[in-house]
């Protein structure tokens, strides 16, 4: 993209996109009998959702100024992340070990779309707690610092 406005202008576009394919899906999801196709459409309407929610997180990043996280905060969400991490990396095991005894193609299906979506899961996490590693953190120290750096005598009467 040539600039941060253009970015965010198609950006706003795609939510607009994946919030009619919500509708449009949900719509229709009512009058489906077949728990295979009906499974389907709704796990894609569901991730339309959640990628307009994603495009409005990466409009919130180019257009504001994204808040620095406590110490305690980071440890919370990095550990929410490692537990997410774990649980995906179970599922993605179970649900390994049971597809080669699947025999309904239907069944098959729905499992194999569920698997790779777990897979991808358990990637994108494994990158966000990259990032929470190496993040945006503020302990006590750094704001002391940044208190302090720039006082000549840090609070002391004339050093």
């Amino acid at each position: 993209m040539k600039s941060k406005e253009a970015l965010v202008n198609f950006i706003e576009e795609q939510i607009k996109i994946e919030k009619e394919i919500t509708r449009s899906l949900n719509r229709a999801l009512v009058e489906i009998g077949n728990p295979a196709v009906k499974g389907a459409l709704k796990g894609i309407s569901l991730d339309s959702k959640k990628h307009a929610e994603m495009y409005d997180a990466a409009i919130k990043l180019l257009t504001g100024i994204t808040r620095a996280l406590t110490q305690e905060h980071l440890d919370k969400q990095k550990e929410l992340v490692k537990k997410h991490i774990r649980l995906e990396a179970e599922l993605i095991q179970k649900i390994s070990e049971v597809m080669p005894s699947i025999e309904n193609e239907k069944v098959k299906l729905l499992l194999d779309a569920i698997l790779s979506d777990e897979k991808r899961h358990h990637e994108l996490l494994k990158k966000v707690l990259e990032i929470l590693i190496r993040g945006e953190t503020v302990t006590e120290e750094d704001w002391w610092s940044a208190l302090w750096r720039d006082v000549p005598y840090h609070g002391t009467p004339g050093g």
